[in-house]
């Protein structure tokens, strides 16, 4: 086994380079551009706290590496014949910060802002909201922290999606989902209400205004005061300021369950 697929299997739990971007093998070279955009906002060093950032670029060096075998038709071909990946030919030394800067534009609120409406209420959505609900085994908490540029608002929308999809045997019922309690759920609200005020106060403390450059900065005071904290902080204040990654385009989808 290689380094490559070693570090794949260590970073990732996998040694499927598809499996690591969340792609099928069949995607198309757009769809891999696309997903490896998607899966590395989630990793890239300069969006976690500094206690994260070691593990973090390596995990960002991964899926460059992962991304260029699989954006190379050749490169491509071999692996998919033999499982083997072409290391020999994958720089070492390649500064994928800036490899990946020009594969994507710098994002903007206004890029941030179109992402969001597309994103939401689109085919691509509603397939992240039922593996979130799948994988959080049924927390609305989990779901909220995990689904891009959703808000507390979002939840009664995604609460009536859910329970069509159980409905229907689509998705397994989870006890935490249909036995929430209204404690739980007033919590979640109080959290989110909570949040939002806070990124008000700091962005008036800051002084900054909507732009890309003070979202970034609003993100960074934030992660340097509660530095290690897992929480929704990043996904509230996202949607709130413009919500999400910029760019990926999504189909809306003609009818919501």
């Amino acid at each position: 086994m290689s380094g490559l697929l070693e570090g794949c299997k260590e970073c990732f739990g996998t040694q499927n380079l598809y499996e690591v971007l969340q792609v099928q093998n069949k995607a198309s070279e757009n769809e891999v551009k696309k997903a490896y955009h998607k899966v590395s906002l989630k990793v890239h060093p300069d969006r976690v706290d500094e206690g994260e950032k070691q593990e973090a670029t390596r995990k960002f060096q991964i899926l460059g590496k992962v991304y260029c075998i699989l954006s190379d038709p050749e490169k491509r071909a071999v692996y998919d014949e033999t499982g083997e990946v072409d290391e020999e030919n994958t720089p070492e030394d390649k500064d994928w910060n800036q490899y990946w800067r020009l594969l994507f534009k710098k994002i903007t609120i206004e890029s941030i802002k179109n992402f969001e409406r597309e994103y939401k209420e689109s085919e691509e959505e509603l397939n992240d909201l039922k593996q979130a609900y799948l994988d959080g085994k049924g927390s609305m908490d989990y779901i909220m922290t995990n689904v891009l540029c959703c808000t507390i608002d979002d939840e009664p929308r995604f609460t009536k999606i859910l329970q069509g999809w159980i409905k229907e045997n689509e998705v397994p019922k989870f006890d935490s989902f249909t036995k929430e309690s209204k404690k739980k759920k007033e919590s979640r609200k109080r959290k989110a209400k909570a949040e939002e005020a806070e990124a008000e106060e700091m962005k008036k403390q800051l002084g900054l205004n909507d732009t890309a450059d003070s979202l970034q900065a609003l993100i960074l005071e934030r992660n340097k005061k509660r530095a290690g904290e897992m929480d929704s902080f990043l996904d509230s204040l996202a949607a709130k300021y413009g919500g999400g990654a910029g760019g990926k385009k999504s189909n809306k989808k003609s009818g919501k369950k």
